[in-house]
């Protein structure tokens, strides 16, 4: 478990599927701002992310997804053997991050949910009852049993869509945000690319979570 921050407040979980940002300047100083609206920022690998050790299957799954992005070819199958067992490892290891969390006096809830890792976001949001609203980052590529679980969902939920994100099919983050059970749910779609995010989308975020962790 990497803990950024530790103060008085909600917590709050980061979540993404790549390893620890610890290179990234962007969630860091993502990870630093809401802290400074009070909250308390938590961030763990996935299993075979980061420093994490990944099994010989979970190479192949990764390369086979990998090699279709590449070359153009159907992704569904290669995705589908690559994150969802991912998602399936990632669950217990943040329920367990949330256990510790919340035994520290200084950290309280509810819990909010905020990450690039959408699949991850929605099987916990099903599972975890502390959690109590989301946002959301891209969401093209989910496995089909979370595009199932998104109709359960009936927290408050924030999507936010790069119109023209190279790594997520725009059509499919569309179709899963109409998916979602949600009766409150907001859809903010911006002009660019995967890391474009406009600056501003950061306060919304805070205002988000203000909203429904306060």
């Amino acid at each position: 478990m990497d803990s950024q921050v530790h103060r008085t407040g909600s917590a709050g979980p980061e979540a993404h599927n790549n390893g620890l940002p610890k290179a990234d300047p962007r969630l860091v100083a993502r990870a630093r701002y809401t802290a400074a609206r009070g909250y308390a920022v938590a961030t763990i690998d996935a299993a075979g992310c980061g420093d994490r050790p990944r099994s010989a299957a979970e190479e192949q799954a990764r390369a086979d997804f990998q090699h279709a992005m590449q070359a153009g070819e159907p992704v569904d199958e290669a995705f589908e053997s690559f994150i969802g067992p991912l998602v399936e490892k990632a669950v217990p290891d943040w329920q367990t991050t949330l256990d510790a969390l919340l035994t520290l006096p200084e950290i309280g809830g509810p819990v909010g949910y905020s990450g690039g890792w959408a699949a991850l976001g929605i099987r916990l949001a099903v599972v975890e009852p502390r959690i109590t609203a989301a946002g959301f980052f891209a969401g093209g590529y989910v496995p089909l049993a979370q595009r199932e679980e998104a109709r359960q969902l009936s927290l408050p939920l924030l999507f936010l869509l790069q119109w023209d994100d190279e790594g997520n099919p725009r059509q499919r983050a569309l179709e899963l945000f109409d998916a979602f059970g949600s009766k409150e749910k907001t859809l903010h779609a911006n002009m660019g690319g995967h890391t474009g995010t406009p600056w501003f989308e950061l306060e919304e975020g805070c205002r988000f979570l203000d909203r429904h962790l306060r």
